[in-house]
């Protein structure tokens, strides 16, 4: 019976090693690019002719809630009455609440109802200030595919306390038809929601801004 040497021992060990390193990187797979999702934008835009201006004073948008279920940047779909699915391959460029925030400034102050309607970042003391709750912002194909838009709208001035702050409250859902399943259909389903509801607004602000209760210090 022959002995088996350290020499020969660790030659047959270095085979085996490098045997093993080979079929390891031969069953290993190919390394592929990281997925990148596709960023979409919710933006519509007034094309009207503006409103004949009816209040000298400024109009503050203030900060959109947006419902913890639709508040973060996937697309989301409703698969059944109380099943939702986020995609994260599709997603919004920006948060929700940021996007509407800054369509509904632009269509306001287009609309040109005040003297100007300014962002939440603004640092002037605001007299009138409009806020929003969006509570539906999503995809519904449990029948057929439709996107659902749901937004409410709180206006409100400032009068140190003295009485009800609450101006106009007004809640809007639309429900727009989608031609196919896919993610440019619901985003552009979405717009089209959005936008309804922001025409249907801009009339009742028009009503409200003829006849304002008087801010703090006025």
């Amino acid at each position: 019976m022959k002995r088996v040497t350290i020499k020969g021992f660790m030659i047959c060990r270095r085979f085996v090693l490098v045997f093993g390193l080979c079929a390891l990187g031969a069953c290993s797979l190919p390394k592929q690019p990281p997925v990148e999702p596709t960023s979409w934008i919710v933006s519509p835009e007034r094309t009207a002719t503006p409103f004949a201006q009816r209040s000298e004073f400024w109009l503050k948008v203030g900060a959109v809630s947006v419902s913890p279920t639709f508040a973060g940047r996937s697309l989301v779909y409703r698969l059944g009455d109380q099943h939702y699915e986020k995609d994260f391959y599709n997603i919004y460029a920006v948060s929700p609440a940021e996007m509407i925030g800054n369509a509904e400034r632009q269509w306001l102050n287009n609309a040109n109802i005040f003297a100007m309607t300014v962002g939440q970042s603004n640092s002037f003391f605001p007299l009138y200030t409009l806020q929003a709750s969006v509570d539906d912002f999503y995809g519904d194909y449990r029948v057929k595919p439709e996107a659902v838009v749901t937004v409410e709208f709180f206006l409100t001035v400032t009068n140190a306390g003295k009485t009800n702050p609450l101006i106009a409250r007004n809640r809007y859902t639309k429900r727009i038809a989608l031609k196919d399943n896919t993610p440019q259909a619901l985003v552009q389903g979405q717009q089209q929601a959005l936008a309804e509801i922001l025409q249907d607004y801009e009339t009742a602000l028009f009503h409200y801004a003829a006849k304002l209760p008087k801010p703090l210090g006025e």
